[in-house]
């Protein structure tokens, strides 16, 4: 179950990454779904299931911290279902959280940019953001394990709506400190709305003093795979 995006190349990006997914799982019977934005729907992808002729369904939400969506919107879709088709089981998973694999993820994506991190070298995390405190919680905690794991000295987080700081609030911040270079990485699986806006301001905010040097998104990664099969696998072991 994916978030769902305006952008096409968001969409794309997720249907590939979950189709990739799919093909290493021995299940008979898959579907994908969005939250919003995109069909099928959730209540259109349990239908699709039970229609193919599923008796158990295990739900795992494609999204990387647990907010809104996690805790209230996916939850009443399944109630809906569990009332419409009463004969089906239903399990919920977990979405990606907090995890090793996703520390190094983040690492990797720095090094890719083929850069020296030294004394003056910062990293900013910029996630979508809720109002669920829970969410600025695990980001923070993703922070502290990144600086620690590879010893980088100042890891920062900041949010795009609905928390603080916002991404512009620690731009600013950042740029009056002694920074040389600060390797922004947007903390979002896919392309998007999102993805372009953190794009454009990189773009506006970059001086000759400082460089701001925009990082991957996390879809791509390797890991984030292997994370999302440990998380289906942790349900499916509730199905039987």
């Amino acid at each position: 179950m994916g978030h769902g995006s305006r952008v096409k190349e968001g969409i794309e990006e997720a249907n590939l990454f979950i189709k990739q997914v799919k093909s290493k799982i021995s299940i008979p019977i898959q579907e994908i779904c969005f939250l919003e934005l995109v069909s099928p729907t959730i209540a259109e992808g349990i239908a699709n299931c039970v229609a193919r002729g599923a008796t158990s369904i295990a739900i795992v939400p494609v999204l990387l911290l647990s907010a809104h969506h996690v805790k209230k919107d996916i939850p009443l879709e399944i109630e809906a279902g569990k009332a419409r088709y009463p004969e089906v089981k239903f399990i919920y998973g977990k979405p990606f959280g907090i995890h090793s694999k996703i520390i190094d993820s983040l690492y990797d994506r720095i090094l890719e940019q083929d850069r020296a991190i030294d004394e003056r070298t910062s990293v900013l995390l910029v996630g979508r953001g809720s109002s669920d405190p829970a969410v600025k919680h695990d980001l923070l905690e993703i922070a502290k394990q990144l600086s620690d794991k590879y010893a980088i000295k100042q890891v920062d987080v900041c949010f795009l709506y609905g928390a603080k700081p916002s991404f512009n609030e620690a731009l600013k911040t950042l740029q009056k400190k002694d920074l040389k270079q600060i390797f922004v990485i947007p903390y979002l699986l896919f392309s998007g709305l999102l993805m372009n806006e953190i794009t454009s301001k990189i773009v506006k905010q970059s001086t000759a003093d400082q460089t701001l040097i925009l990082c991957e998104n996390l879809g791509y990664h390797k890991n984030m795979q292997k994370v999302l099969l440990e998380r289906i696998d942790g349900v499916l072991g509730h199905l039987y």
